[in-house]
């Protein structure tokens, strides 16, 4: 997504880091290139307000449920390969191998 005019941050690093902005969990001089883009490329602007509304739905439907130990530590163990920078693959990476008798 682009509006087709060059920025000083490129949109592909905006989308890339939009939950860390939408989080707050980057820096404030980071958080100041985001809302300047934002100022110029109302295609991001929009994908972010579309992401922050998402977010604030599933906080209200969701919030107060709570969330299985299990599935935490395969978000977690996620987050942390993407933020290690290694590739996840499509399958459960967390998951146990089957063992022989339920292959």
């Amino acid at each position: 997504m682009s509006c087709g005019e060059p920025h000083e941050t490129d949109c592909s690093e905006i989308l890339d880091h939009l939950y860390e902005f939408l989080d707050k969990e980057m820096p404030d001089s980071d958080c100041v290139k985001f809302e300047h883009h934002f100022e110029e490329c109302s295609p991001c602007l929009e994908k972010y307000g579309l992401e922050q509304a998402v977010k604030k739905l599933v906080k209200r439907c969701c919030g107060q449920d709570d969330v299985p130990n299990d599935l935490r530590a395969k978000v977690m163990g996620r987050l942390d390969l993407i933020r290690s920078g290694h590739s996840v693959p499509e399958h459960d990476v967390t998951a146990t191998p089957p063992t022989p008798q339920e292959s």
